[in-house]
């Protein structure tokens, strides 16, 4: 019963670090980067979809951008919502795709990123902690129902905060790569 309990813990450890990873994937670091884009919703036809699915995007280089529409006739929303998201870029349209420059990133907005970023890594931890507590309430509730001994429990949350620990530190590394990334001239 433990070990169900450790291994439902782990693969939530998992899939919060790989949102974590993603949430990552989406900050401007100053490069050009398709995954950039990848929160960004069009109004296509009614219905809000993501910008991937209604057209290619590629890093043309380290400076821009070049976002293609499958529809042509999508390109002035798919303008419209790049210049209303909260990335900064403006998009150069010139009827058949769209150039994003990406511009330096300033000192203190790269700063403000930064910030951005650890606020994040500190939610998610907040959130593995969260499951922790959770694995712990099961098997101390185990313990209660004479489900198991006091020995595997206390082996158990061991296992649980060396699990949660572990996430912790893949989320600090994951941080302290994006901080020094962001704040690289």
């Amino acid at each position: 019963m433990t070990g169900e309990i450790l291994a439902s813990l782990k693969v939530e450890v998992k899939e919060a670090i790989e949102a974590f990873r993603r949430e990552l994937s989406r900050v401007r670091t100053g490069r050009a980067a398709p995954s950039l884009l990848d929160g960004i919703q069009v109004e296509y036809y009614g219905t809000k979809t993501p910008l991937n699915q209604i057209a290619t995007i590629n890093a043309a280089d380290a400076r821009l951008l070049v976002v293609t529409p499958f529809d042509k006739t999508a390109l002035n929303a798919i303008d419209r919502a790049i210049r209303t998201s909260d990335l900064g870029l403006n998009p150069v349209n010139d009827g058949k795709i769209l150039r994003l420059p990406i511009p330096e990133l300033n000192e203190e907005r790269r700063k403000e990123f930064v910030r951005h970023v650890r606020k994040t890594a500190e939610d998610y931890r907040v959130s593995l902690r969260g499951h922790r507590r959770d694995a712990n309430e099961m098997i101390k509730e185990l313990l209660k129902d004479k489900d198991i001994a006091e020995d595997e429990s206390r082996t158990a949350q061991e296992k649980i905060q060396i699990a949660t620990d572990d996430g912790i530190t893949s989320i600090d590394g994951l941080l302290k790569s994006k901080e020094a990334e962001i704040m690289q001239v």
